[in-house]
């Protein structure tokens, strides 16, 4: 089992960077994130020791950048009919899912990676609370995982990478903004909490403020299992069907 998982992982973690996506994965994130805090959020005239404008911006780059990173993921393989090979290989329906899963997050953590020297060359300027910066890293990358499964279940259902990409942004702006409903419309107390329970942008924000509550840490981790789950059994009716 292992094998097979490690071998897909392999595969589509190369697969990035065999083509241009994993590069203009990492260079939009880091270009798009660090023009957010020094130029928009004016962080070096804030006189603020905080990070929290810096990963506030996560959620909406995500929602552009996850689906470009998945949208090929099944729709690709459709589209070039190697999905029936991969089918047909004595591989297990949820390595296959699990190994583009872990491919895209592989590559996520990279990124995620790379963006330490921004912290790392602010630290001096002021007392950062390295506490808090955990948190907002373990809740960037809990996002990323929920993105990506959310993309990758899109990209099974599509039946190009075009498509993989617009309805992969639509499901991720859908999950991400719904709980700001409330702010533009006179919503009813109770919707208003079922929508903030379902967004993504509103069990984001506990982490960005460097507060791990379990409950936002349940709903990201049940999240990404839902949508794997919900891939697998896309990729098992296509092959049983």
């Amino acid at each position: 089992m292992f094998r097979n998982l490690y071998a897909v992982t392999m595969k589509e973690l190369k697969s990035y960077f065999n083509t241009p996506i994993a590069y203009i994965f990492i260079i939009f994130l880091l270009v798009s994130t660090s023009v957010s805090l020094f130029y928009f959020q004016q962080f070096l005239g804030a006189n603020v020791a905080s990070f929290r404008g810096y990963f506030s911006t996560f959620p909406l780059v995500f929602i552009f950048l996850l689906p470009a990173l998945t949208m090929r993921g099944w729709a690709e393989e459709r589209k070039m009919g190697t999905d029936e090979i991969l089918l047909t290989l004595p591989i297990k329906e949820y390595d296959l899912v699990l190994g583009k899963f872990f491919g895209a997050l592989t590559l996520l953590v990279l990124v995620l990676f790379l963006t330490i020297p921004v912290p790392l060359m602010l630290a001096p300027l002021g007392n950062f609370d390295p506490g808090q910066l955990a948190g907002e890293y373990l809740g960037a990358l809990l996002l990323g995982a929920a993105g990506i499964s959310i993309g990758l279940f899109v990209s099974s259902l599509a039946v190009n990478q075009v498509n993989s990409f617009m309805f992969g942004v639509l499901a991720l702006l859908a999950f991400t903004m719904m709980g700001r409903l409330q702010y533009v419309l006179n919503l009813p107390l109770r919707l208003s909490g079922i929508l903030d329970f379902i967004s993504l942008d509103y069990h984001f924000r506990s982490f960005v403020k460097g507060i791990i509550d379990l409950r936002d840490l349940g709903y990201f981790i049940l999240l990404t299992f839902f949508f794997l789950f919900l891939n697998g059994k896309v990729i098992s009716l296509r092959k049983w069907g």
